[in-house]
């Protein structure tokens, strides 16, 4: 025993010395090692920003030449001074009828987005509050874990989509008509193909779905199957800031300048309760999506101060040049530089 065991402490000790004299302990694998010499320094800057400003500049133009229709209607489409009260009375009408006019041609497809203030949709309880196997698998409408409170309903039988998300859903709807004419919304492909077919099961069907005595949101069309649900996909996918879009569907006419857009909104979804605030969004889109002037904004600043850099740099090379050392003599240049000159 006495062998075995000196034997396994001199195989460690042999273990332990191969791998102190490694090239990767002693940091000698191969490695760039660049001169940042000062042409190399004011070409990179210099690069970098005749990229970027370009850049930026067109990702700006194209934000531009987005037309982009904001109505925010939650303060207009209430007429009792009790507002949680009245969106809260199932006997009241809530329809509410908002007229828009177009200061610019819009070309189709015209984008619906529903907009939301002060709604925190990247809450710890909330985002948690589902159940991704329920969602997919027929065979798992039983789980309901992490969906408290919404689990189960007044009969104790699983809720189907359960949690909190779910529950919440957005049930305004809008209607449109164009110059008095009637638009059909095309709610189509409106949520990504990854949801669709990776989250939501096609044979996964609503069940249980807003049946207790508090009602948080839209209903659900029981005889489809989630896959097929695209509101409640969109819905589904968190945001993670208090203000957020999401889309509600297109409308695929072009739309002149000067025609008025008449929307029918049945104000159902109750932001009041917690200060928050709705508005209806219609846009146009460009290659870079929808309007979004940050992005523009980020690439001229970041090429533009290169170029500020690169210029101060030549500057300060032709006022206070400086000679620079042979690079022959640096270590990892030599031959042999264990050996001394």
């Amino acid at each position: 025993m006495h062998n075995v065991l000196g034997e396994r402490n001199v195989s460690a000790t042999e273990v332990s010395l191969s791998c102190a004299d490694s090239k990767f302990t002693q940091q000698e694998l191969p490695a760039c090692k660049p001169l940042l010499t000062p042409g190399i320094v004011i070409g990179a800057f210099s690069l970098i920003g005749i990229v970027f400003v370009p850049i930026g500049l067109a990702s700006l133009s194209a934000s531009q030449d987005i037309v982009e229709l904001v109505d925010r209607y939650d303060a207009e489409c209430v007429s009792a001074n009790d507002k949680v009260g009245f969106i809260q009375d199932t006997k009241t009408d809530k329809a509410c009828t908002r007229k828009i006019t177009v200061p610019k041609p819009m070309k189709g497809p015209v984008h619906i987005y529903y907009q939301l203030e002060n709604f925190y949709q990247n809450h710890r309880r909330y985002v948690k509050s589902r159940n991704d196997k329920q969602l997919r698998y027929k065979d798992s409408a039983s789980m309901i874990t992490n969906c408290e409170p919404e689990a189960t309903g007044q009969d104790g039988a699983p809720i189907v989509p359960c949690g909190l998300i779910a529950w919440s859903l957005f049930n305004d709807t809008y209607s449109f008509s164009l110059n008095k004419k009637a638009v059909e919304v095309n709610k189509k492909n409106i949520a990504w193909d990854s949801d669709k077919n990776k989250k939501f099961g096609s044979d996964v069907y609503p069940h249980n779905f807003q049946n207790g005595g508090l009602i948080g949101g839209a209903k659900l069309n029981e005889k489809l199957p989630l896959s097929e649900q695209e509101d409640l996909i969109v819905w589904m996918r968190t945001a993670a800031l208090p203000t957020f879009r999401k889309l509600y569907g297109r409308i695929e006419a072009d739309i002149m300048a000067n025609d008025e857009i008449s929307v029918v909104i049945q104000n159902n979804y109750n932001t009041y309760s917690f200060g928050g605030t709705k508005a209806l969004v219609l846009s146009t889109t460009s290659w870079i999506g929808g309007r979004n002037n940050f992005i523009g904004v980020a690439y001229v600043a970041i090429g533009g101060i290169c170029l500020f850099l690169a210029m101060a740099f030549v500057v300060l090379y032709v006022l206070k040049p400086r000679t620079l050392g042979d690079p022959s003599y640096l270590s990892w240049n030599k031959e042999n530089p264990d050996q001394p000159n």
